[in-house]
């Protein structure tokens, strides 16, 4: 550990409230900026004495489904009594979300103290650094600060943006994990998988074990490329590992996992799709890399039965029945529409979509078509988001204008929706078994989901 300075007297105030960590943090570059560095995290973990290096970790990466894993293995190591800590972005309702330990969300006096116990140490990176700290890095030093100090025994976290550049990666982790590699974040990443996945190998380090979900070929390549340069040991999703079988159940689905030491059967897992199984499957591989190998099969099968993955074709409210879902890019469209297919009948399925500007917003419109009886367009509250008009004008020509509305305030947009579904023969389908997907944006479905909650 190195040795930590002093703040000096002109420090700023430190804050009291959770809003005011909340408007610091917002102040700061917006984690959609990105100045490809480790310079500012570097400086800032060093002024916090390395707190990244006092615990072990799964660090993970890849377009869609690092969440939803992240809570599957976190799952996994707390029923083998470990104490782990969760890092994961963006949020759905409260930036808290983000940092966890013991499987729970920092209360706000937790939050505060995890920004206080950093905050004195941000002006003196700021002073020497070309750029100051982003949002990002600040709250990753929160998070990496918040574990040492728990202190957790593993931490399992999630990568902002891409891998070699991202701010968690000043972490050497025992396990990397690559979910399916395609394209987002085009500006900064690349506009091909391949390309993306160069930057995205970036959390593989030295005599680590690369937990590969399935790839296209050429992202493949890639990554055993960067697994034999740095002498990581592979696992790969088909090859290693792998769903030997899954059938879709009343609240999820049952599986059969194979995973690197044993094969598990009949394991209930309370989420939808084909893409949750292969992400069970990704979590047993890590969680058996990371520790001794075979786990317990009673002690996996109790865990994968407590699993939640709030906003990941989660059903909010019935009559009619509301899923959330945040989607949003064509890759994550595709796998939500194929397990809306898999394990519902809803009809009519009415879409609620909020998107924002810089996002592939054609692709996921072109990905749930088929799928969508109607589709509402509307907005959520940041900058970043398109309105709802600009939506609407794009989802005309893939859905056709009678199929379209256009209701820029998302709560009026989920009732349009929600009368639609319920009327099903103004739309020419049944009544009873309509429904409604909100879906588009992460943002926008952590709003719908305070909204629908505070309706409960």
């Amino acid at each position: 550990m190195t040795e930590t300075p002093q703040p000096d007297p002109g420090d700023p105030r430190l804050a009291e409230t959770f809003d005011e960590v909340e408007d610091a943090l917002l102040s700061r570059w917006p984690e959609t900026k990105l100045e490809p560095s480790l310079d500012r995290i570097e400086a800032f973990t060093e002024l916090l004495g390395q707190p990244q290096h006092s615990f072990r970790s799964i660090h993970l990466t890849g377009t869609n489904g690092k969440t939803s894993t992240s809570r599957m293995i976190e799952t996994l190591l707390r029923a083998l009594d470990l104490r782990t800590g969760r890092f994961t972005s963006p949020h759905l309702e409260r930036m808290s979300e983000r940092i966890s330990i013991d499987g729970e969300p920092l209360d706000d006096d937790a939050f505060v103290r995890a920004f206080n116990d950093v905050a004195p140490y941000t002006h003196l990176v700021d002073a020497e650094q070309d750029h100051p700290l982003s949002f990002f890095e600040t709250i990753v030093g929160m998070a990496y600060a918040a574990f040492a100090d728990a202190p957790v025994d593993v931490a399992v976290v999630e990568v902002g943006m891409g891998g070699s550049w991202d701010a968690t990666n000043v972490i050497d982790a025992d396990v990397a994990v690559v979910l399916p590699i395609a394209v987002d974040h085009a500006k900064y990443l690349g506009d091909d998988p391949a390309t993306i996945a160069v930057e995205k190998a970036g959390i593989i380090k030295p005599g680590s074990v690369a937990v590969l979900a399935e790839q296209t070929p050429e992202v493949a390549a890639v990554l055993v490329q960067r697994a034999a340069e740095v002498g990581a040991t592979l696992a790969r999703e088909g090859v290693e590992f792998g769903v030997v079988s899954r059938t879709p159940a009343v609240g999820g689905q049952v599986v059969t996992l194979q995973g690197l030491r044993a094969t598990y059967d009949d394991v209930f897992l309370p989420l939808y799709g084909a893409h949750q199984a292969q992400n069970a499957a990704v979590a047993l591989a890590a969680v058996e890399a990371f520790g001794s190998g075979e786990l317990d099969d009673d002690l996996v099968r109790a865990a994968f039965a407590e699993v939640t993955s709030p906003g990941r074709l989660e059903i909010i409210r019935r009559s009619p029945t509301i899923v959330l879902d945040a989607a949003h890019n064509p890759h994550g469209a595709e796998a939500t529409a194929a397990a809306l297919e898999d394990s519902f009948s809803f009809s009519p399925l009415v879409g609620v979509m909020g998107v924002m500007e810089d996002k592939d917003h054609e692709g996921v419109l072109v990905a749930f078509e088929p799928y969508l009886s109607h589709l509402v367009c509307t907005q959520n509250s940041t900058p970043r988001s398109m309105s709802a008009a600009a939506l609407g004008r794009v989802a005309a020509e893939v859905f056709g204008e009678d199929r379209v509305s256009v209701v820029p305030d998302l709560a009026d947009a989920i009732d349009r929706a929600a009368t639609l579904a319920e009327a099903g023969e103004a739309i020419d389908v049944s009544i009873g078994a309509g429904a409604v997907l909100v879906t588009g944006s992460v943002v926008t479905v952590g709003e719908a989901r305070a909204l629908l909650k505070g309706r409960r």
